[in-house]
């Protein structure tokens, strides 16, 4: 889940008639107004019970609470909920259908987060929500005890709610998701002007920029991929606006890509010794992935060490292997900024290159297709609202990977 604010400081500066100033106050919500499961109606019980409603997703509590609070006939928050959009109409992909959802975002990520999603969501209400609601049922009415009902309102959650961050970065478990009146009403942009701070009291929702009159303001759901943002989200940025997409290479491509240079079995044995010792390291995973962003590559130490161990002479990595990957001093010309990337090491340089072009053939289009799409205008606007966003995801990731093809050639 996505921590949908971050604190800004700055100095409070009015701004003209009509236009609201850096730093200044937009808007203020009451802790008493905030959703959660503290301030829910069966609050006690669900802390009393908390330790049978823990999961994976740590949302569980929250959403029982909705649940309750949904069929409860004076419910507080029932003006709130009639603000909601229309649950049957969320247009996550986890509602498409799976043959688009295949079509449309094959080789972006998306359709194997939602295949998990998916599972999780099934799992989560079967082993432990219903049965929750069926030994309440006076808390509980049969037309909330509905798989359905639970997938809509998991989505809704993961769209609409915010998560307070921790005081203190540590191993503390997060903090739970809360529902946010008002605030989440706001349209995400990388480029935001406002931003949610927290306070004992209250919450702020507070201008990082200025904001001319009429114009709208935008809070900002994190550092989000455009895959990220149709995946929870269901919308993107178009391209160029995000400047927070990225691309994925699949850890997993860049072993096959090295395996690919292999000509003989001791050869190829030495590289799954290689990758055995990546592990060891905490470097890669199988289910793990590069991300690689339009400036910078936000998984350098683990791409950089990957790259080193794979490519590094037998002898070296006996050494280096021996000494538990320490002792092994970074040089300058290995450091994997993208700027960088035309000085590393040429063996290097045709690893990346190659796992970049079996990236590539993971999407079912290549990146001319998608570029005669988007620039044709009038094509553009007859496909769907789904193409649409589906294109500029592909696009955007696309885009990326072209420009480390460039940068490695």
């Amino acid at each position: 889940m996505a921590t949908r604010a971050k604190r800004h400081g700055g100095r409070l500066r009015h701004g003209g008639p009509g236009e609201r100033a850096a730093g200044e106050l937009l808007f203020v919500v009451p802790r008493a107004a905030v959703l959660s499961q503290h301030t829910c109606s069966i609050s006690g019980l669900l802390e009393r019970e908390r330790g049978a409603l823990q999961s994976q997703s740590g949302w569980v509590p929250l959403l029982l609470a909705l649940l309750h609070e949904l069929q409860a006939p004076a419910s507080p928050w029932s003006p709130y909920f009639a603000l909601w959009p229309e649950l049957g109409r969320l247009e996550h992909p986890m509602f498409w259908p799976e043959e688009e959802r295949r079509r449309l975002l094959q080789g972006t990520g998306v359709p194997e987060a939602v295949e998990k999603d998916l599972a999780n969501i099934r799992s989560e209400y079967y082993s432990i929500v219903l049965p929750f609601m069926e030994a309440h049922p006076d808390l509980f009415s049969p037309r909330v005890r509905s798989l359905e009902l639970y997938h809509q309102l998991v989505a809704l959650v993961m769209a609409y709610s915010f998560q307070e961050p921790l005081e203190e970065e540590d191993e503390k478990e997060p903090n739970s998701p809360l529902m946010v009146p008002a605030a989440d009403i706001l349209n995400h942009l990388a480029n935001h002007n406002a931003n949610l701070e927290y306070s004992p009291n209250c919450l702020r929702m507070v201008a990082t920029q200025s904001i001319p009159k009429g114009h709208e303001i935008f809070n900002t759901y994190g550092q989000m991929a455009n895959w990220q943002l149709i995946h929870m989200y269901g919308f993107v940025e178009p391209y160029p606006d995000n400047k927070d997409d990225t691309a994925d290479i699949q850890m997993v491509t860049v072993r096959e890509a090295a395996l690919q240079g292999t000509k003989i079995e001791a050869e190829r044995l030495l590289l799954y010794e290689r990758w055995d010792f990546l592990c060891k390291l905490e470097m890669v995973g199988e289910e793990g992935a590069f991300v690689i962003g339009r400036e910078e590559v936000l998984t350098e130490e683990e791409l950089t060490t990957t790259l080193k161990v794979l490519c590094m002479p037998a002898e070296e990595f006996r050494e280096f292997k021996d000494q538990d990957g320490w002792g092994d001093d970074k040089r300058e010309e290995d450091s994997l900024t993208i700027t960088n990337i035309p000085k590393l090491r040429a063996s290097w340089r045709q690893l990346l290159r190659n796992s970049v072009l079996l990236t590539l053939q993971s999407y079912a289009t290549d990146l001319k297709s998608e570029q005669d799409l988007i620039s044709n205008k009038e094509v553009y606007a007859k496909l769907s609202w789904r193409e649409q966003q589906a294109l500029q995801v592909r696009y955007g990731q696309k885009m990326i990977l072209h420009q480390l093809l460039e940068l490695t050639s």
